[in-house]
């Protein structure tokens, strides 16, 4: 059985299953704001239109030098990307016959560029409950690496990895030229953010990853961006063909970096939705991932396998995001992101029936 490699588009996770898809569904396998994207967005998008008739700004002039203003860093440290997904291409093109090294579990089109690439992959699994690393393995794991790939915060458990132990990471990388490239695209849902980029200036073997599509809520549109020392972003820019961003994503970018209520509404909203869940996981039985942004991980321990939960849960409508594709995972937990309240509490509701029925 071949299940969808990603989250979304659940119509085919029921037909790999063989399950009739209900009427009536909640996507929780999808990781965007529950927010939804800013109010301006309608308010621009009759002015954007125009935007179309002509090619966008090969350069990403104008967005480059919002992100520069926001994060402290000069234009030549940024390339923008259609998506998150486009830059891990381009870096894998870059990293093409290395030896690479993913932090496990992790989003998954890291090794899927990797291996196109012909790039030797090996994986340094962290584990339940805290899914933190330690020095001496990590040191191991790391002899005769090019490049490792790590997510911060974690994706899929949600979980922030140590700031004192990223830091030495990322010195311990430095030192032994090996190239970090740290995924930072939830990084804004944390109630307490932590970010890396203050150290590219004296860190050229670390690369910033960051996405716009999820705390926006833009995923169709694709935006993200990368940071790095210019001779480094140059490198792998090359990779890119012209004109990748579209100009209406550029449009849009510009306008939510603008504004920063509609990220902190969504943090507090986010940490308030998060501690009910996670208290009612307490009282039900529940073990989930000590998570600190939009998505946890959940099973229910008393099963091994929980393939009768995931689809106890489509025949009700609710699709979850399986791991059975995530290193370390294998299948044996369950991805949610947080929803509205009242789809949370629709999960809560289901979730309750099935300690009912076990």
């Amino acid at each position: 059985m071949q299940l969808p490699a990603h989250g979304s588009n659940p119509s085919y996770l029921y037909e790999a299953l063989g399950i009739e898809k209900p009427k009536q569904i909640i996507d929780f396998s999808v990781n965007t704001n529950p927010l939804g994207a800013p109010t301006e967005i309608n308010q621009h998008w009759q002015n954007w239109i125009e935007a179309v008739y002509d090619y966008p700004d090969a350069y990403c002039t104008s967005l480059k030098k919002a992100i520069a203003s926001n994060e402290g860093v000069d234009t030549s440290q940024l390339l923008i990307g259609n998506g998150a997904a486009e830059l891990i291409t381009l870096i894998a093109r870059y990293l093409r016959e290395k030896n690479i090294l993913i932090m496990q579990p992790a989003f998954s089109e890291y090794e899927t560029a990797c291996l196109h690439e012909q790039c030797s992959i090996d994986h340094y699994i962290t584990e339940a409950p805290d899914w933190q690393f330690n020095k001496e393995d990590i040191i191991a794991k790391l002899a005769n690496k090019d490049a490792v790939f790590i997510c911060q915060p974690n994706n899929p458990t949600g979980v922030q990895y140590d700031q004192e132990m990223m830091d030495w990471f990322i010195e311990y990388c430095q030192q032994s030229k090996i190239l970090l490239i740290i995924d930072e695209a939830f990084y804004d849902f944390a109630v307490q953010p932590q970010t890396a980029v203050s150290k590219i200036r004296h860190a050229p073997y670390l690369l910033i990853l960051r996405s716009l599509t999820k705390m926006y809520n833009i995923a169709g549109l694709r935006l993200g961006f990368l940071v790095g020392q210019p001779e480094l972003i140059g490198a792998i820019a090359s990779y890119q063909a012209h004109w990748s961003v579209n100009a209406i994503a550029l449009e849009a970018g510009e306008l939510f970096l603008r504004d920063g209520t509609h990220a902190n509404q969504t943090r507090t909203y986010i940490d308030e939705q998060r501690i009910h869940l996670f208290s009612f996981f307490n009282q039900q039985g529940f073990s989930y991932s000590p998570s600190s942004v939009n998505f946890y991980l959940i099973k229910d321990p008393t099963r091994h396998l929980l393939q009768d939960l995931f689809i106890f849960l489509l025949k009700k409508g609710f699709v979850l995001r399986h791991t059975v594709n995530f290193p370390g995972l294998d299948g044996a937990w369950l991805r949610a992101a947080i929803k509205t309240e009242k789809e949370n509490q629709q999960l809560m509701g289901a979730l309750h029936e099935w300690k009912q029925q076990t």
